[in-house]
């Protein structure tokens, strides 16, 4: 799967996506039978640089399992939370949340707290705000909190043509429309036997932004994870 290429949703927010396609579908338009098929990209590896074998992992928008089933693999324990009832039926291993990520409130830690899927990069201040404060609840005193992000060194120069193919399904981006800082993206994902769409929007999310919505969380920036730049620590402030 193209690192650029990320599927949005699984929030509360009034801001709605749309999609296409066989199968259920999420309220964010996410095709279920799609991120069933769909599995973990460098996600597993940069928990596991991170957090030990053993350790605890909150996902937050887990989705199907892309993700939580490779970490449960790698001896994680693993609690996965997803408002698609749908999306959690196809997850094995781990314990299942289901819950809009803005309001989750286990009243517990965890060694690491996910907030993977550019979901960062929501175009909307107050949700993003949301599902900070959401990570720093959950995030025990010495964890951390793994967010990703759309590279911004790319965001802007994102264009239609192929975007990448894993395990079967191949991927499109059909339309860009750049708006500012935000970016109205069409993607096609089509595997031998169904295709499907996903349009979204999603907003640009600079250092000097990441910063400042991080301290307001209560959170502050450890270190980049990788030389894009692409995946931030952060810890309790």
């Amino acid at each position: 799967m193209s690192g650029e290429l990320k599927r949005e949703g699984k929030l509360t927010s009034a801001i709605r996506f749309t999609g296409t396609g066989p199968g259920a579908r999420t309220r964010d338009g996410c095709s279920v039978e799609l991120y069933r098929r769909v599995p973990a990209d460098d996600e597993p590896e940069i928990v596991a640089g991170v957090v030990p074998a053993g350790g605890t992992v909150l996902d937050l928008g887990a989705g199907a399992g892309r993700v939580a089933h490779a970490l449960v693999a790698l001896g994680y324990v693993v609690t996965a939370v997803d408002n698609s009832a749908e999306m959690l039926a196809h997850v094995r291993g781990a314990e299942t949340v289901l819950a809009d990520i803005e309001t989750l409130d286990l009243g517990r830690g965890f060694d690491a707290v996910l907030l993977a899927s550019t979901l960062i990069n929501f175009p909307e201040a107050a949700t993003r705000a949301a599902l900070l404060a959401a990570c720093r609840r959950h995030v025990r005193p010495g964890g951390a909190v793994l967010i990703q992000r759309r590279s911004p060194d790319t965001f802007r120069t994102l264009r239609p043509g192929p975007a990448g193919e894993s395990a079967g399904v191949r991927d499109f981006i059909d339309a860009v429309r750049h708006e500012g800082r935000l970016a109205h993206i069409t993607v096609r994902s089509e595997a031998a036997d169904a295709v499907w769409t996903q349009s979204f929007t999603c907003e640009l999310i600079d250092d000097r932004q990441l910063d400042e919505a991080l301290a307001e969380a209560g959170l502050r920036l450890d270190r980049w994870l990788d030389a894009r730049r692409r995946w931030a620590l952060a810890v309790p402030a």
